[in-house]
């Protein structure tokens, strides 16, 4: 029996538990959410138990890396680095995207290592066996999609990107009003692609309820792939956008009617004035599931540190009701991240969250910003380490003989010290 499906029954789980300990909620609420659909918990009933991550409204906003190997650095050895580093950064989950030669030995290795939800992208391996096995990616027989799916499920991946929500009417639009960038998503161009040269309706979408049956069978989650998203701020709230944003929503309360939890990818690249539209618009048409994005990049032109401009994005979409933000790193747009590059996207994305907790009113996260207020006051380095999000840099500065004030700007004539004699408090 699924999460869901317990949830509905009255009946609380070692996940829910462990969400509603570590979100500092009562277990009923977690329970509440879950049987509703505005929470998830990505978990693979063939997975031994691990780091659970509650996804949704009342949850702390979480953070996913992405790793994989591709033709052009394939490489199991680095991704096992790149792992080490996001998890020891503190992500929340990790997504494996590989298209390189041994996919199935990089999930394994993937799935053994990490101690948080693993998720991947099950049209990539499908589409890269297509070319092995027929020569071409449009030549994927229906029967490859849902095996892939099937085995991916049964080794133990906890959350799957989907992209069942392309359709005819989705691409019938998009090439009606056009775009500047038509479509950036990989999964989302494999299955355009594929659509165009055989003349069908997405497979992803003609046997949806099959899918499900799957992912039912396992407990995986569904990630409803935003395969439209907006690659350019030009291209945000489109009509291909808010038509693949529909499909999301019939197809997301079909999931959660069968018993699957689900949440939904979103956009991409949008412009900060668009961000709460978009929010809003995506939780009303979807039954309030969970909103992973992706992103967002609030401008297009920053390539080099779009780390920042989606941390930017990504705070203020949290701050408007965004679930799950899937970081991003200086290499975006530039090439493959390296092991640097990915714990500075995790850092930047936890940043965002942070932010964006605050704003949401989070009492965790509002109390960790007090602490470490006090601390500065009484100019205690220990306990500003402790209430750090990313400690490295404090630590440093400490072994490097900072003492207990970091701050030399004012030297001894310290604003805050001063204050606190006159307040009391020093």
């Amino acid at each position: 029996m699924t999460q869901v499906l317990k949830a509905r029954a009255g009946k609380i789980t070692e996940e829910m538990e462990a969400v509603a300990r570590y979100e500092q909620v009562d277990v009923e609420y977690v329970r509440n959410g879950v049987a509703e659909g505005r929470i998830v918990i990505p978990r693979n009933i063939s997975r031994k138990p691990f780091r659970y991550c509650g996804i949704g409204e009342g949850m702390r906003v979480k953070v996913n890396a992405l790793i994989g190997t591709s033709s052009n650095r394939d490489d199991m050895a680095s991704e096992a680095r790149k792992l080490r580093v996001a998890l020891d950064a503190g992500c929340d989950s990790v997504m494996d995207l590989s298209t390189g030669s041994s996919i199935d030995a990089m999930r394994r290795q993937t799935l053994g290592m990490a101690d948080v939800a693993v998720g991947c992208t099950t049209i990539y391996q499908a589409a890269e066996e297509a070319i092995e096995k027929y020569g071409s990616i449009v030549e994927m027989r229906d029967k490859d999609i849902l095996d892939n799916i099937e085995k991916q499920a049964a080794e133990g991946i906890d959350f799957m990107a989907i992209h069942s929500a392309f359709n005819n009417s989705v691409l019938n639009v998009m090439q009606k009003t056009g775009r500047v960038t038509w479509v950036v998503s990989r999964g989302g161009a494999f299955v355009t692609g594929w659509m165009l040269h055989n003349n069908k309706e997405n497979p992803l979408f003609e046997h949806y309820d099959r899918i499900l049956e799957i992912l039912k069978a396992y407990d995986v989650t569904l990630s409803l792939g935003d395969a439209i998203r907006p690659g350019a701020t030009a291209d945000s709230l489109d009509g291909a956008q808010m038509q693949g944003l529909r499909v999301q929503g019939d197809l997301a309360k079909r999931a959660q009617s069968a018993g699957v939890q689900v949440m939904i990818e979103g956009p991409g690249h949008v412009p900060l004035n668009h961000v709460e539209a978009t929010m809003k618009l995506q939780k009303r048409l979807c039954n309030n599931a969970p909103y992973f994005i992706l992103g967002t990049l609030a401008t297009d032109i920053a390539p080099g540190y779009d780390n920042i401009t989606g941390a930017i994005g990504g705070a203020f979409a949290a701050s408007c009701g965004a679930d799950f933000l899937c970081y991003l790193t200086p290499a975006e747009h530039l090439g493959l991240p390296l092991e640097e590059d990915v714990r500075t996207g995790v850092i930047s994305a936890r940043i965002a969250a942070q932010i964006g907790d605050v704003a949401r009113g989070n009492k965790q996260a509002i109390a960790r910003e007090k602490e470490m207020g006090r601390a500065r006051v009484a100019m205690d380095v220990d306990r500003q380490i402790k209430a750090a999000l990313a400690p490295h840099k404090l630590i440093a500065a400490k072994e490097k003989g900072g003492g207990q004030h970091l701050c030399p700007a004012c030297g001894e004539d310290c604003a805050v010290q001063e204050a606190a004699r006159y307040f009391g408090i020093a």
